[in-house]
């Protein structure tokens, strides 16, 4: 062969090692950390009263000025091309609300310096400014009739409620509250706003502020926030609860409007946030009736819409740690009534039926997240969903259009619609949003469910993400990925985020192990709640088995091998490193080390408590044996 012959000769070498390592069918490209961080987010969205349109916002990311900017955008609800309805470029839109009669639209703009409300028609042209507050506007609401506007405007220590025409017009002041106003509700029969404030305010806390002293204060003193009423015509403001029992964290307020339930925490400085307990105020008569006493979490509340059932999540028989479930009780009292006994995964309310006899839910299943209804008669949940992804399903309560956010491996969240009867199958959902077209662009790295056996026998589930030029010829390094909580789970959703970027390790030629070890959410209570007691033992056997089982398949090269992780997943990295010796590269990000003055010095000590079986003082020797496994290392 002569010179020229050997040059073409290496050269189709080379062309079909880089078609085969590097360059990817159809014009696809390799996922960068650039891409990682273009990844666009939608949210906020806002159903027209005739049902027909949606309008939502879109968060774009500007390099140079390391921020998120949202736009507003309008697309029909059968689907179709979105159309970008603002262009602010360094600005932001936000919160996007419907009129009552659907012919324009409200949102707030910074556009001028502080969030304003603006006005703007659905078929385009320039938005106008309805309100101009020194200190800007937070929250703005119509009443359910559309005849006002109401908002909160001025500054965090003086934030009072203001009120308009619902089609705009000159504002007036509606409250003159001693105390700001932190959050407020509109009532059904729109004549009344409820807000909660303060009783009293920290002038103390409020000069640190003003002076930018920003270090924080741990165990503030606790001033209650209460209940208040203000009527819209007279503007009188009339107290619905008080004293030093408890301080409204957020209320719910019955469809008919003769009940208001609410969150009640604890005023103690030291109480944690799990201190919470569920009341319920009867409108007329004034009476408050305390619902729960367990000091366990309580959240969502939700009343059925025709007010005759009161709904709430919290553990399982009201002990930490344990199984998230539904509880019902008739809003005119009544015994409390436990849902889902026997269900394995947790329950959050998400919306009733129309006719008041069923709650759907969504929850993790493995690495997916579905949807399930169950009736508050009792009885076995039923499974509406069945995607290899991650569902959230939510309703449009003024038109009862059902929305959808979902997210796979191959496609970032994105919003559909769907009927009832056709949840159960995507192929009938209408997708209302494309926010990130360009990734049809990007080679992405397979995804597949793997199962394993751990020490114990214990069947073990988790993702493994393969090379983008995955071969079975050759093993591949591989990158363990531990998730935080414990109680937590990766799911079949798309690496969109600067946590793990899977994809961009894929597109390198490595292999990405993401294991569900044992105390991790959506396998069960005793799944989740087997480490507890025994934090790192089993968990690190699930973990490694899962890393000999892609080493038995070929996949995995048993001489480079990396992890990472970040909260739990840093313990189990600092725990790792320090056992075996099989890691060429561990990243540990905010990992425990010495568990005894992690302790004493976090705020969240219930957490430690449940995982550790007590205190350090209760059960000395379980601490300081994970503390000296550490330091003996």
């Amino acid at each position: 062969m002569n010179r020229k012959g050997i040059f073409t000769f290496l050269i189709l070498i080379l062309f079909i090692s880089l078609s085969t390592n590097i360059c990817i069918s159809q014009n696809k490209k390799p996922m960068t950390f650039m891409d990682i961080m273009h990844i666009n987010r939608v949210g906020s969205p806002d159903i027209s009263p005739d049902g027909s349109r949606m309008i939502y916002t879109t968060s774009v990311l500007d390099w140079e000025k390391r921020k998120y900017f949202s736009d507003i955008f309008i697309v029909p609800t059968t689907g179709g091309d979105s159309r970008q309805m603002t262009f602010t470029k360094d600005k932001n839109e936000t919160s996007p609300k419907w009129s009552k009669d659907g012919s324009f639209f409200a949102f707030l703009s910074d556009r001028d310096g502080k969030n304003q409300i603006y006005f703007m028609r659905p078929d385009g042209g320039e938005a106008w400014k309805v309100t101009k507050h020194k200190d800007g506007v937070t929250k703005f609401e119509w009443s359910k009739d559309g005849k006002y506007l109401a908002y909160t405007a001025g500054k965090p220590e003086k934030r009072q409620i203001w009120i308009m025409p619902g089609k705009g017009g000159k504002p007036v002041k509606l409250t003159s509250h001693k105390t700001p106003v932190k959050d407020w509700y509109w009532s059904p029969c729109c004549k009344k706003i409820y807000f909660i404030a303060p009783d009293s305010v920290d002038k103390i806390d409020n000069k640190r502020k003003k002076e930018k002293f920003d270090v924080k204060i741990i165990n503030p003193v606790k001033f209650p926030d209460h209940l208040w009423v203000v009527d819209v015509e007279k503007k009188e403001e009339k107290r619905l609860t008080g004293g030093n029992e408890y301080t409204v964290q957020q209320i719910v307020i019955s469809d008919n409007g003769s009940k208001i339930a609410f969150n009640g925490a604890s005023t103690n400085r030291y109480a944690g946030w799990l201190d919470v307990e569920v009341y319920l105020l009867d409108v007329t008569s004034g009476i408050i009736t305390r619902i729960t006493k367990n000091s366990v979490w309580e959240a969502p509340v939700s009343f059925s819409p025709d007010s005759k059932w009161l709904a709430f999540c919290a553990a399982d028989e009201f002990t930490y740690g344990r199984l998230s479930k539904i509880y019902v009780i008739p809003s005119n009292g009544g015994p409390i009534k436990k849902l889902l006994p026997e269900f394995q995964y947790d329950a959050s309310i998400s919306f009733w039926s129309d006719d008041s006899k069923t709650i759907y839910f969504n929850t993790g299943v493995g690495v997916t997240r579905q949807l399930f209804s169950v009736s508050i008669d009792g009885g076995k949940p039923l499974q509406l969903t069945k995607e290899k992804a991650n569902t959230y399903v939510f309703k449009d309560k003024e038109t009862g259009t059902l929305l959808i956010y979902y997210t796979d491996p191959e496609n970032p969240n994105d919003i559909y619609t769907s009927t009832l009867n056709n949840l159960g199958n995507k192929e009938y959902w209408i997708r209302l949003t494309k926010a990130n077209p360009q990734v049809e662009n990007f080679a992405l790295g397979q995804y597949e469910t793997i199962r394993w056996k751990s020490t114990d026998g214990q069947m073990v589930e988790g993702i493994l993400i393969k090379p983008v030029s995955y071969t079975k010829e050759r093993r591949y390094p591989l990158i363990v990925q531990i998730h935080g909580g414990p109680a937590s789970a990766y799911t079949l959703s798309f690496s969109g985020s600067y946590g793990t970027y899977t994809n961009i390790y894929a597109a390198h030629n490595y292999a990405v192990f993401q294991p569900n070890y044992r105390g991790s959410n959506n396998y069960g209570e005793k799944f989740r709640m087997e480490i507890a007691g025994d934090y790192f033992r089993q968990a690190f056997d699930d973990i490694m088995t899962g890393v000999d089982y892609l080493i038995d398949r070929g996949i995995a090269h048993p001489d480079s091998l990396g992890m990472m992780g970040w909260s739990a997943g840093g313990h189990w990295s600092n725990w790792t490193l320090v056992s075996t010796d099989r890691f060429k590269a561990i990243s540990t990000g905010a990992g425990a080390v010495n568990w005894i003055s992690l302790y004493a010095e976090t705020d969240v000590q219930f957490t430690r408590e449940f995982y550790f079986k007590g205190t350090p003082y209760d059960n000395w020797d379980h601490y300081a044996v994970s503390y000296t496994h550490l330091r003996a290392h």
